[in-house]
């Protein structure tokens, strides 16, 4: 399995991103997926899961903010970002959700300014 996230950077509070994540290799179509974020010092938490069968869960503090989205045809998952936070700066990774697989991919860092 290979995962790349992609489309971080720097924005202000109050403003939008969106992440992509390509993976290769997954052991089924429909896998589910998530998207994880790491501060320095911090593990890894996960703030979206998109299941197989399209159930989605989000991390309390990002709930009405952030929206996951995949496109199998494409081989991408995607979490759409709006009313950033500071707290959101981050390197986020796209990941199987609970299950993750071993390898992570680089990630993407989202910075958020005041």
């Amino acid at each position: 399995v290979q995962l790349q996230a992609s489309g971080g950077g720097l924005v202000q509070a109050g403003g939008s991103l969106r992440l992509s994540c390509a993976h290769s290799g997954l052991p089924f179509t429909n896998e589910a997926m998530g998207w994880y974020r790491r501060t320095p010092g911090q593990q890894r938490e996960l703030v979206a899961a998109l299941g197989s069968t399209g159930n989605i869960k989000y991390e309390d503090s990002v709930k009405g903010r952030f929206t996951i989205s995949r496109d199998n045809a494409k081989n991408m998952v995607y979490l759409q970002m709006n009313n950033l936070k500071p707290e959101d700066t981050a390197v986020y990774y796209c990941n199987r959700p609970y299950i993750p697989f071993v390898s992570w991919g680089q990630g993407t860092q989202v910075t958020v300014s005041s």
